[in-house]
């Protein structure tokens, strides 16, 4: 019984963390108005917030088949997520002529 109740307790937790990372996510892709700004939030957002959610539903779902699914989807988000974060940004860079009027730009850096 009191393992039950830490579990959901934990489970809990995790979920509703993740569910804050989200609504902290949402509020920052309302707030900037610059694309880069806005897809920073929004990585972060998904890169932590998901993985704080399925990790919840890890523990809701105790030691299973299903955990270990669970856990094959979190590393595949845990390392794609920023792989199209920084293509998205890349293509930002690379094709916005005025991207000095936004942001500070290292020339050299650039190419």
């Amino acid at each position: 019984m009191l393992l039950e109740i830490l579990q959901f307790a934990a489970g809990t937790l995790f979920f509703l963390s993740g569910l804050i990372i989200f609504v902290i996510e949402i509020y920052g892709n309302y707030r900037f108005t610059y694309v880069l700004n806005r897809m920073h939030a929004a990585s972060i957002g998904d890169s932590l917030g998901i993985v704080l959610c399925l990790i919840g539903l890890m523990i809701f779902s105790g030691f299973t088949f299903v955990t270990l699914k669970l856990a094959a989807v979190t590393v595949f988000l845990w390392f794609s997520t920023p792989v199209c974060s920084h293509l998205v940004a890349k293509l930002e860079t690379e094709t916005n002529d005025e991207l000095e009027r936004e942001c500070e730009v290292d020339r050299e850096c650039r190419g």
